[in-house]
């Protein structure tokens, strides 16, 4: 990179446009700008993806009855939540044209006019919908390859007029539909727990949600940047809506791991939130999403969190699981606390769990 390459200025100026990464595209850009570089040990210092792990996928057919079946889906997500911390779910009870006019539907908004986009370009954090091209763009080591519609669902949801009409209908009916496979997932891991089926929900962890609809296009230069760089979430569940383009990996002992898109499935993912109060019981485990040619990509995360909604609640391990041999790992934090921390550091690679660890 030139030593006169002004990053500041270029970053500014990228997002003066509020056009997003699909505006350099549309422009016909052929060298990506240098912003967006990953730097060469993000991509060095793992090995190659492990093609022998796969990510299990779980039938929640009749979970609802109760009995012997209930039991052997609760123990199979509470082994990969202790675990892998990742699996996939089908038979969940969300219609498949749902999530097919969802994906539309972000699809096509991403694909209006640069001008329509602009009337949601927003960083505001406070706002309930908008659109922007990395949240954490001027904090980042490097940018990354997607664009992106962030919208608050719950408590209490927006206008609906807030929302873009290209996918606004959808998008309130895939949240209620979304919202409801949330409290199912989050009766499994509290019997998974070994706790009471509504504790999880009992504590608010199903309140609020957040939907973030991502949209990956085409990289004229894949092997220089990423898609969305190592992180974990910052919430207590996420649930994932992917197209069948691909790029979504883990990282497992050292390994990146595939999670290949299973036609009509969903995938789900433990937060941050969730492994603090089950006090490293379930683990919230680095992701992320690799650039690349043939796109454009689209998914839709489902994040399970008050955000910044003002909640005087205190979140620590769970009374219920400690002992002497298993003492309380973090200190007792608000959500609001939590989500700004995350925010004000961005995907830097390191997990925003360590600084809440009691020494």
């Amino acid at each position: 990179m030139s030593s006169d390459y002004d990053r500041v200025r270029e970053i500014k100026a990228f997002d003066e446009t509020k056009a997003g990464v699909k505006g350099l595209v549309d422009a016909g850009i052929t060298k990506i700008p240098p912003f967006f570089f990953q730097p060469p040990d993000h991509f060095d210092d793992i090995h190659p993806a492990d093609a022998r792990l796969q990510i299990p996928v779980i039938d929640l057919r009749g979970v609802d009855s109760g009995g012997a079946r209930r039991e052997e889906v609760v123990s199979e997500v509470r082994r990969v939540a202790e675990t892998l911390g990742f699996f996939q779910v089908v038979n969940h009870g969300i219609p498949a044209a749902v999530l097919d006019e969802m994906l539309a539907g972000v699809r096509s908004f991403h694909e209006e006019k640069a001008e329509v986009k602009r009337e949601y370009y927003s960083r505001d954090s406070r706002k309930k919908v908008s659109f922007y091209s990395n949240f954490d763009l001027y904090q980042a080591l490097a940018a990354n390859w997607r664009d992106s519609v962030f919208c608050w669902m719950a408590p209490e949801p927006p206008e609906p007029e807030e929302l873009p009409p290209a996918c606004r209908q959808i998008t309130f009916e895939y949240s209620d539909h979304v919202k409801s496979l949330g409290n199912v997932l989050l009766e499994l891991l509290s019997e998974a727990l070994g706790l009471p089926s509504d504790y999880l929900k009992e504590m608010e962890c199903a309140k609020g949600h957040a939907l973030v609809s991502n949209y990956y296009p085409p990289c004229p230069e894949p092997h220089l940047t990423l898609g969305t760089s190592k992180h974990s979430d910052p919430d207590f569940l996420t649930i994932l809506l992917q197209d069948h383009v691909g790029g979504l990996q883990i990282l497992h002992q050292q390994h990146w791991v595939d999670v290949p898109p299973v036609a009509g499935a969903l995938v789900v993912n433990i937060g941050d939130l969730l492994q603090l109060i089950s006090n490293d019981r379930l683990k919230s485990v680095e992701h992320r999403v690799l650039a690349n040619s043939v796109g454009p990509r689209v998914s839709v995360a489902c994040f399970f969190t008050m955000h910044l909604y003002p909640s005087s609640r205190l979140y620590g391990p769970i009374k219920e699981l400690l002992s002497d041999e298993s003492p309380p790992l973090y200190r007792e934090i608000l959500l609001r606390d939590f989500i700004s921390h995350y925010d004000s550091k961005g995907l830097d690679g390191q997990s925003a769990l360590s600084y809440f660890k009691l020494q």
